[in-house]
């Protein structure tokens, strides 16, 4: 796995208001900055990218589509 990052808009100081992630070939682990040893979600390969995406294209409103479904 790569080393761990996290967005240049993770706010002031230390950064310490964002998740990181690491990528592999086979997936994205996501952590809170805040407490790297804790708890990791890990997506499949591509799931992480399309919710980004979602996130992007849609913001944060109530109507964002992060579950995939297109109904």
């Amino acid at each position: 796995m790569d080393t761990w990052r996290k967005s240049s808009y993770s706010g002031p100081g230390d950064g310490n208001e964002c998740v990181e992630i690491a990528n592999s070939p086979t997936h994205t682990a996501v952590r809170d900055s805040k407490a790297p040893a804790g708890a990791t979600l890990t997506f499949p390969a591509g799931a992480f990218s399309t919710f980004v995406q979602a996130l992007k294209g849609e913001g944060c409103s109530t109507g964002a589509d992060l579950n995939g479904s297109h109904g």
